[in-house]
């Protein structure tokens, strides 16, 4: 199936490794052209020569930014708009809060898990839509917690929320300029913040982190953890001109894990 994205202009962000590089790489595939980000250089360098050589033909750039900050999100989004021209697309992504319990959260806890997993997605939404010309897609990534609440990370649960309300609201206001805003929800896939949990996990309860793992597996119907190359299938077809009307929506990938309905 042709998705309609050879030429299309992406700003991919927290693009340095994870699921963010995953859904880069599949973007570059399908002949987009990608602005990644993160607060790595180093990080982004690379993987821009990767992006290289998934497709030569591709326009690749890195621009180092901290989207907490409103400042770093401007210049951002005005480095990708003066590489690229417009903006077609808009992959939301950011590093998840750290884990905890109600009474292990501090204010400025909260505060941080806020301004990371969600004013940062306003923010960037609001400096890009002035560049999305001719509509557009914008993919708000959450968490699998917005269907069904992890213990343990309350941050993520509260915060991947808003941005299935943010989403849903947006898809409204801006669905007569043809701009399509949908949200995806990974499950367990096989990331350093997967492992991070795990470790987690297997401290509070005198585990190794291979039994944390083989028990959360059983929890899944696939019986396994996802691979971040599935998940950014799944993600760039969303970005796709193919997905024409469809707006406004969540799309869980978790291998089935999720039981709500």
């Amino acid at each position: 199936m042709e998705l309609g994205l050879k030429g299309k202009n992406a700003l991919v962000v927290a693009s340095s490794q994870g699921l963010g590089k995953a859904i880069a790489i599949k973007l570059a595939e399908e002949g987009a052209n990608v602005m990644v980000t993160s607060r790595s250089a180093d990080k982004l360098k690379t993987v821009v020569e990767e992006l290289k050589k998934v497709n030569p033909a591709g326009n690749y750039y890195w621009h180092e930014a901290d989207i907490t900050q409103a400042d770093d999100i401007d210049r951002l989004v005005k480095a990708t708009a003066d590489k690229l021209g417009t903006i077609d697309i808009l992959l939301n992504n950011a590093g998840g809060p750290p884990a905890g319990g109600f009474m292990d959260l501090s204010d400025e806890d909260w505060q941080k898990g806020f301004e990371l997993n969600l004013l940062s997605y306003i923010r960037m939404i609001r400096a890009v839509l002035p560049n999305m010309k001719n509509g557009g897609r914008i993919l708000n990534m959450a968490s699998i917690s917005v269907k069904e609440p992890i213990q343990g990370l309350l941050l993520s649960n509260t915060f991947r929320l808003g941005i299935v309300g943010l989403t849903k609201t947006l898809a409204a206001e801006f669905a007569e300029r043809d701009i399509l805003i949908n949200t995806i929800a990974p499950g367990v896939i096989a990331t350093d913040r997967i492992d991070y949990l795990d470790q987690v996990t297997a401290e509070k309860q005198g585990l190794t982190v291979e039994e944390v793992k083989e028990r959360a597996e059983k929890q899944i119907p696939l019986g396994r953890y996802g691979k971040p190359e599935e998940f950014a299938n799944y993600a760039v077809f969303l970005l796709s001109s193919v997905i024409s009307y469809v707006t406004g929506q969540v799309y869980l990938i978790d291998g089935g894990k999720a039981k709500g309905i």
